[in-house]
């Protein structure tokens, strides 16, 4: 599954054959887990999303709420995009760090995680990134980029 047409986590979760689901619940538990307060999950791009709501930030680039994680069942793959990394040097560099290690290759383009199976993603070290961004911070990045 590349993308999904699902409009709730449920139907995405429902969607994906039993071994996918298993991955995919295993991983989004402790990315909700490690989620700060105030972001909201539920679904965009065709993937579960983790985003900071409309009501805190209504002015985006692209009109959508401002997404923080987002996590799908690709066709090869599994996929985790972590936009707070993406544009912190010192979160990259813990992620690059956690990896290491853990002894686990790090796949990843931009903001995009790439793994196939659940020993290839270093949980423990993804929610610690995940939970180091709170809201107002993630929001605050994004305005000091619009102004570059």
């Amino acid at each position: 599954m590349a993308s999904s047409a699902a409009t709730t986590v449920a139907t995405y979760l429902a969607e994906l054959p039993a071994e996918r689901r298993a991955v995919v619940r295993a991983v989004r538990t402790a990315v909700r887990r490690a989620m700060p307060a105030g972001y909201k999950e539920g679904m965009g791009y065709g993937m579960i999303t983790w985003t900071v709501p409309h009501r805190i930030l209504p002015d985006t680039y692209n009109d959508q709420p401002l997404c923080y994680v987002a996590l799908a069942a690709q066709k090869n793959y599994y996929a985790l995009y972590l936009m707070g990394p993406y544009g912190n040097a010192a979160l990259m560099k813990e992620l690059r760090a956690g990896y290491k290690a853990a002894g686990i290759r790090l796949d990843m383009g931009k903001s995009c995680l790439r793994f196939k199976a659940l020993d290839g993603i270093a949980l423990d070290v993804v929610a610690r990134v995940i939970a180091g961004v709170p809201m107002a911070r993630f929001v605050d990045a994004y305005h000091a980029s619009r102004r570059r």
